[in-house]
């Protein structure tokens, strides 16, 4: 059995939605070795979250982006965890309702994920910063 796990640092991204499928599988050298397993993701943030849909058509990132907005706004006269500008307290809400985790199976060697399917880095903060992954890979031979 192998449990390997390392760190993903990711680049600084612009607020929104973002493919990070091809990062996570370059920063796992043993995931061609696992024959069935699974790849545990972690966010490191509570301002940035994960989540894993169409990997396809960039719009449905741009939808995402927009619901999200009109669904948590920022400014809202209740946020009392305002300190850190109008982007914050909505940004920590939207990592709370996303999630700061994913389980994708491996099967021979390959994230079995669906033929549309992607890991998404949830961004939502203006200027988030550098992110950390945890990923952590379990699985036989």
């Amino acid at each position: 059995m192998l449990i390997k796990q390392t760190e993903l640092q990711l680049r600084a991204r612009s607020r929104g939605f973002h493919l990070i499928t091809s990062e996570v599988e370059q920063a796992l050298s043993q995931l061609g070795q696992v024959q069935v397993g699974l790849l545990h993701v972690f966010i490191r943030h509570t301002s940035a979250s994960l989540t894993i849909n169409e990997n396809a058509d960039p719009t449905v990132r741009q939808d995402f982006e927009s619901h999200f907005n009109e669904m948590v706004p920022e400014n809202a006269p209740y946020y009392r965890h305002t300190f850190e500008g109008p982007d914050d307290m909505p940004a920590h809400l939207k990592a709370s309702i996303l999630g700061s985790s994913l389980t994708v199976p491996v099967t021979n060697g390959r994230l079995n994920l669906g033929t549309w399917q992607g890991i998404y880095l949830c961004e939502h903060r203006e200027h988030g910063g550098e992110r950390t992954l945890v990923l952590t890979l379990q699985g036989e031979y």
